[in-house]
């Protein structure tokens, strides 16, 4: 019996309905990938580009931007993710995170940026570290699946590097903020300890990697590896002093962003892959190249002071010797008369925060004919560009601020040598002194200048806890006093001239 045309209609149409929706639903999610994916790329260039914009100090600025913005494209990109069932706890979470981050921003002081980069570089490893820990826990006690070897690689790397990197972090952050010991802490067989014990977190990872499931244990040996990077984290850290933690953080960045590529790996997100490697290579040649400019091992600093002993004090280079100090008047007469005049700022200049003295000290001198510029040691503060960003923040023109490589050779032609609060990354025992901790590392030449006035609060040994033998040299003054106080009242002093 023939069909009737209404009956097929009538059969055909509910078909129809079906196919029509699961055809707009596929056309849906691959417009909806698209999306992602898309953002995902626009967030790898601007992450790309904010990072080329950090190399140097006038475009600075806008790399910051750039890469926030590209942040933002991730976040949103990540939000139109159709399998986040809840936006519930995600809201929270980025309302709180963005309290935090700023409260962080506003109040937190400039002399603190690289303790709160110490303590981010924590929670960042904490935040892949759990992540990978929930997976695996996910894959193996939810599910109930194997796990293969190519993903057990991801996360235990993932893991492996995210919580070394999390106490190491802490340690760092507490020796910058002096609730630790600075000086190293050192122990007998402290070297083979730390070989030791990264050998077996290293031997389990191969084991989680390459043993067979049917050999059992995995999830035992899994949050075993979790612990013992917990503790190499610690012990890679507390061997190395204070004046080494910039070189440290740089590295704890490091292994953070290797930490996040891996996370990408095990979650296929693309992102954080990229993200992570730009991080993970962009901290290990920052910290190559602050070791250089340290004359420190890296890998002293890589393996925890491994290979050498450390040495917590040069030669007493002021036995005998006295300083020799300046008032207000007398300095600023030489500074309002001197044909040119270099500036050395340090910690001291963050700590009072007299960026903005010092740049309109500078306008004065050279408003009465002489020339100022600013001489910026790769480690003077805490971090690189430290001393780039506050005197960028008072407006000083960035043609003024010279690298040590450009303006040690001016030295000797200058009539002044302003050093404000700096102390290691002028001192001469780096050249001189065999049995300083700081022999060797590349300093500025302020000691060539033609005189030397510097300013300090007090005579208290800098970041590496040994004695400045340019505060005994015949040719310097010390002003004693707040960095601001001194430098308002030169200032006035110079206005009156």
């Amino acid at each position: 019996m023939p069909s009737l045309p209404l009956f097929d209609n009538l059969l055909a149409t509910p078909l129809l309905a079906q196919h029509t929706a699961d055809a707009h639903g596929a056309v849906n999610e691959g417009l909806r990938q698209f999306l992602i994916e898309g953002s995902y790329l626009a967030a790898s260039v601007l992450f790309i580009l904010g990072l080329r914009g950090l190399t140097a100090p006038d475009k600075a600025r806008r790399g910051m931007q750039l890469a926030a913005a590209g942040m933002l494209v991730a976040v949103i990109g990540t939000l139109i993710d159709a399998r986040i069932l809840d936006y519930k706890w995600i809201l929270l979470g980025l309302l709180l995170g963005s309290g935090i981050g700023a409260a962080i921003s506003i109040w937190m002081p400039m002399t603190a940026i690289p303790q709160r980069t110490a303590i981010s570089h924590a929670f960042g490893a904490l935040a892949a570290t759990l992540v990978g820990i929930s997976h695996f826990d996910f894959l193996t006690r939810i599910l109930g699946t194997e796990v293969g070897h190519v993903e057990m690689a991801a996360l235990g790397f993932e893991v492996m590097f995210g919580s070394l990197t999390i106490t190491g972090s802490l340690m760092a952050f507490g020796k910058l903020q002096e609730l630790l010991p600075g000086a190293p802490i050192t122990y007998p067989f402290q070297n083979e300890t730390n070989i030791g014990l990264f050998a077996v977190t290293a031997l389990m990872f191969l084991y989680l990697v390459l043993a067979p499931t049917a050999w059992g244990g995995h999830t035992t040996v899994f949050y075993l590896m979790v612990l013992a990077g917990l503790a190499v984290g610690v012990l890679i850290v507390i061997p190395i002093g204070g004046a080494d933690m910039p070189v440290v953080i740089s590295l704890m960045n490091s292994y953070a962003g290797l930490a996040a590529s891996a996370m990408g790996f095990a979650l296929g997100n693309n992102l954080l892959i990229i993200a992570g490697a730009l991080d993970g290579a962009s901290g290990f040649i920052l910290s190559i190249l602050m070791s250089r400019a340290m004359n420190r091992s890296f890998a002293n600093v890589l393996f925890g002071a491994f290979g050498t002993p450390v040495e917590t004090a040069g030669k007493a280079s002021s036995a005998g010797m006295t300083v020799k100090s300046v008032s207000v008047e007398d300095a600023a007469a030489q500074l309002a008369y001197a044909s040119e005049v270099i500036v050395v700022p340090g910690y001291g200049m963050a700590v009072a925060q007299a960026q903005h003295q010092v740049r309109e000290l500078a306008e004065l001198i050279e408003r009465r004919g002489g020339e100022v510029k600013f001489a910026i040691h790769p480690v003077a503060g805490r971090m690189p560009g430290h001393m780039n960003v506050l005197l960028a923040e008072a407006n000083v023109p960035y043609d003024k601020m010279l690298e040590m490589d450009e303006i040690n050779d001016q030295f000797p032609r200058a009539d002044v040598a302003l050093v404000i609060g700096a102390n290691d990354v002028v001192n001469p025992a780096a050249r001189n002194d065999r049995s300083s901790p700081i022999f060797g590392m590349p300093i500025l030449n302020a000691d060539q200048a033609r005189s030397i006035i510097v300013l300090k609060r007090s005579m208290n040994p800098g970041f590496a806890g040994i004695e400045n033998e340019l505060f005994y040299d015949p040719k310097t003054a010390l002003l004693f006093g707040d960095a601001k106080s001194s430098l308002t009242k030169l200032v006035a002093e110079v206005k009156s001239l």
